[in-house]
């Protein structure tokens, strides 16, 4: 059971992001060199404390921007580093102004590869160099290299955290497609097991109460039984038991068909965004595994597609059935960003639905959103 603080903080969209990891330290270290500001001798400048508040607003609004706006994202993290640097050239000798930068740091390494972060530091910590010696501080380069041991040691930290981050997603998309795949090969088994059933029905039940029928015919027809009661009883009896056995098997062969909604939605759960909306038409019926394999690595790439470069909150699939052909609709709520551009994943999906025989078309909708279609057949 969660606690009320902890309710609060899951409904409340601004105190999640407050909450998270990073943050809290983030904001701790940022208060902290707040309050030393008072202990720097250089004079009172509302200039640093403009600096401060900028730094800390575009900290904040970065927790809000999606990564995939990356032009956005870095003129936030280069605001930041000029806001620190700012308060550095402020206030040089309150000592704690570039622990900011130990901040930007794991910001740096949270979004771009470890190279380029090394080379931002690099760069960041030599223009700290020239404004440290610019104000007149007596020992800059000293200070410089203290606070780029904390840089490597928050850069390296949060570069291990975003390969944790990435690789328990990962473990989540495989664990998805494994509960997914064995969805249906639970239900390919099943109707296996039916089919097997219903022919054994057909073929030994069935064929040995023919063979009663016909001798109870016989038997029917001798004059010394043709009066017996029982005669006439047992004939009727196994009359019905082969229509209801011969019911049985065509029920048994009626009810094959591959759970497709089970599968996707399992390949969906784990998945924190976007979420999945499913609509299958009732007459949608599939009993080919190959056929529902297409179609779960199509939802399974539009989904992954969606929240990696549309930033999208919800994916909506429709299936449906044309005649002897099954058609397939994909939406999201995102935004495509530039030219429609097929990747390897599109790429991809267009060749395993060519390989069963369908076709696929993509297309951008009225609000920017990316549209599939795809027809296979049933």
């Amino acid at each position: 059971m969660k606690s009320l603080f902890e309710r609060t903080i899951l409904d409340n969209a601004f105190l999640r992001v407050v909450f998270q990891p990073m943050n809290l330290p983030a904001l701790l270290t940022w208060l902290a060199v707040a309050l030393s500001l008072r202990f720097d001798d250089s004079p009172d400048n509302p200039g640093q404390w403009l600096a401060m508040a900028g730094f800390a607003l575009a900290f904040l609004i970065g927790d809000f921007v999606p990564r995939s706006q990356r032009a956005l994202t870095a003129a936030l993290l280069a605001s930041e580093a000029v806001c620190a640097l700012a308060v550095s050239w402020l206030a040089p000798r309150g000592g704690t102004s570039p622990a900011l930068l130990v901040i930007l740091s794991a910001q740096l390494a949270m979004v771009y590869s470890a190279r380029t972060t090394l080379a931002a530091l690099l760069l960041i910590d030599l223009a700290l160099l020239l404004v440290l010696r610019a104000s007149g501080h007596n020992a800059a380069l000293i200070v410089v290299l203290i606070f780029a041991g904390f840089q490597a040691f928050s850069s390296l930290i949060a570069h291990y955290a975003r390969r944790a981050e990435e690789a328990r997603d990962q473990l989540s998309r495989v664990n998805a497609d494994l509960l997914a795949t064995r969805a249906l090969l639970a239900d390919s088994a099943r109707d296996a097991e039916r089919l097997r059933v219903a022919r054994e029905l057909h073929d030994v039940a069935g064929h040995k109460l023919t063979a009663m029928t016909l001798n109870l015919r016989a038997l029917a027809a001798d004059p010394d039984y043709a009066k017996r009661p029982e005669i006439a009883i047992a004939q009727r009896l196994s009359g019905e038991l082969l229509g209801d056995i011969r019911n049985v098997v065509q029920a048994l062969r009626d009810t094959r068909g591959l759970d497709l909604g089970v599968a996707l939605r399992a390949l969906a759960a784990p998945m924190p965004r976007p979420r999945l909306e499913l609509s299958i038409a009732p007459d949608v019926h599939l009993t080919d595994p190959a056929i529902a394999e297409t179609i779960l690595r199509l939802v399974q790439e539009a989904l992954t597609n969606s929240a990696r470069h549309a930033d999208a909150d919800w994916v909506r699939v429709a299936i449906g059935r044309e005649g002897a052909r099954l058609r397939i609709s994909v939406e999201d709520d995102g935004r495509v960003r530039g030219a429609l551009h097929e990747g390897n994943g599109l790429a991809g999906m267009r060749e395993r639905v060519s390989a069963a025989g369908g076709s696929l078309a993509l297309q951008t909708t009225g609000r920017g959103a990316l549209r599939i279609d795809a027809e296979l057949p049933a």
